[in-house]
């Protein structure tokens, strides 16, 4: 087989080399091409060198691997695209955590809701769109465009809707749960059967089956009350799927910040959270290990090429999504799986418009996604909620709307939890002048904005420290 992959945005050391070594593992492509696109030129060249080197030694000559800084070049003639950038890099990353602090928005993350994912999707939306136009004018005519960028809803959202580009969105949320369940429940990963529905990152594994036994809600909380770490790690988790019947996909720092219950006054934050690891709560934990690890590529990339190249054979793959789909796509073989698509009726009482997470299936024909009828009432408003601010941050990024990026804030549940109206005003004047070098779109907004904060914080900041792991 002979098509072309292009990795937009594959300066990243570790996810794009195990995205290439899953698709190489996939004994038909030993004629394909895969072009990886990063604007950072030193990471490209690294990156390219490790890569190489890893093709090379399993034996696969007739792999081409391109680099390139030009993004449509990077697309002429692709099959498919993967996209995994992050618009702005940490500088505007900072911005999405440290100013909604100002304003006692405690977020873990901040790269899918509240204030920082909000302001995320209006970075990396304009982009998506670019790249969608870039898509349809230079790429192959069957190309399917696999997102892996957060925020992963409203970037796919406005790809599907707004960019006239087949787009599904990938995660591995559902794959790590599951093996957290299987442990919880003491039973091989491979043998407890499951499916999930919902939207990215909130998400609910509606069954967990173990060769016909159906676990229910009591046995699952018994399980990972029982676990001697799931029991510190996952409290917020825990205490979700006692008050609304099932288990949330996404991780207790994640999921803290999707909810208004959890952060919204700081004394009561640590008996929700755990310091064992940054992604089970700790303030700006994501931000944090970005910090730390930022010069680790210069660092480590000598010691890099001189361990043993990566071995591309199916006990090494990992349970990524986007090799599974190109394989099914290109050689029939069914593959099953969770992906992010649009609704279109799917999840009967969510919207038709919003992007869901749901069990779908791939093959020669493309990709089929089952009627799964309604969620439970609990959820589905949960999820409801959450689409709604999707919905309003989309239509702002692509409009350069502040009065809907506005609304967007005032909807999302953390923030509204926290800040009143006013604050909310001013947070987010704050992070448009901020974020002005990305954010194109927003050229008179960001001059309105930068014209009332030169008069002065009209309501009083009512900053938060954050709630660290202790001794740092």
């Amino acid at each position: 087989m002979s098509f072309k992959i292009s990795i937009i945005g594959a300066g990243s050391i570790g996810f794009t080399r195990k995205l290439v070594a899953d698709t190489l593992t996939v004994p038909e492509f030993g004629d394909i091409t895969i072009s990886l696109m990063d604007l950072n030129r030193d990471n490209l060249d690294m990156i390219h060198a490790l890569v190489e080197r890893d093709i090379r030694a399993n034996g696969l000559d007739g792999v081409k691997l391109l680099k390139t800084t030009d993004r449509k070049e990077s697309l002429r003639g692709a099959r498919y695209v993967l996209n995994v950038v992050r618009i702005g890099g940490l500088e505007a990353y900072a911005s999405d955590v440290e100013i909604p602090l100002k304003y006692g928005i405690d977020q873990c993350v901040g790269d899918t809701l509240c204030a920082g994912g909000i302001m995320y999707g209006q970075r990396g939306i304009p982009f998506m769109l670019d790249l969608c136009r870039d898509i349809r004018e230079v790429a192959d005519g069957e190309v399917l465009l696999l997102n892996y960028a957060n925020p992963n809803a409203m970037m796919t959202w406005a790809a599907n809707v707004y960019g006239g580009v087949e787009t599904l969105g990938l995660c591995h949320g559902v794959q790590h749960g599951h093996e957290q369940l299987a442990e919880a429940l003491g039973v091989p990963k491979e043998e407890l059967d499951y499916s999930c529905v919902g939207i990215n990152h909130q998400t609910w594994y509606m069954n967990l089956n173990h060769k016909g036994h159906e676990y229910t809600a009591g046995e699952l909380i018994g399980a990972l009350e029982a676990h001697p770490r799931f029991s510190r790690e996952e409290k917020v988790r825990i205490d979700i799927l006692k008050r609304f019947g099932y288990y949330s996909t996404e991780s207790n720092g994640h999921l803290s910040e999707y909810l208004p219950w959890y952060r919204k006054r700081q004394e009561d934050i640590p008996g929700w959270i755990s310091f064992s690891d940054w992604i089970h709560g700790e303030t700006g934990g994501y931000l944090r290990i970005c910090r730390e690890h930022r010069n680790k590529f210069e660092t480590s990339f000598p010691q890099w090429m001189e361990e043993e190249p990566g071995k591309f054979t199916e006990e090494e793959r990992s349970n990524e999504h986007g090799s599974r789909i190109i394989e099914a796509r290109e050689t029939g073989r069914l593959y099953r799986g969770h992906f992010n698509v649009v609704n279109r009726g799917a999840v009967t009482n969510l919207s038709p418009d919003a992007i869901v997470e749901v069990p779908a299936f791939v093959d020669r024909l493309g990709v089929h996604v089952p009627q799964f009828g309604p969620l439970p009432d609990g959820p589905a408003a949960i999820c409801g909620q959450s689409i709604s601010v999707q919905r309003l941050s989309v239509k702002a990024a692509v409009a350069g709307d502040d009065f809907l990026l506005r609304q967007a804030m005032l909807m999302d549940p953390l923030t509204a939890a926290v800040c009143t109206p006013p604050e909310i005003d001013q947070l987010v004047d704050e992070m448009l002048v901020a974020g002005e070098p990305w954010l194109p779109q927003y050229g008179e907004a960001i001059d309105r904005a930068r014209r009332s904060l030169e008069g002065g914080f009209k309501v009083p900041h009512r900053p938060v420290k954050g709630c660290f792991k202790p001794g740092e």
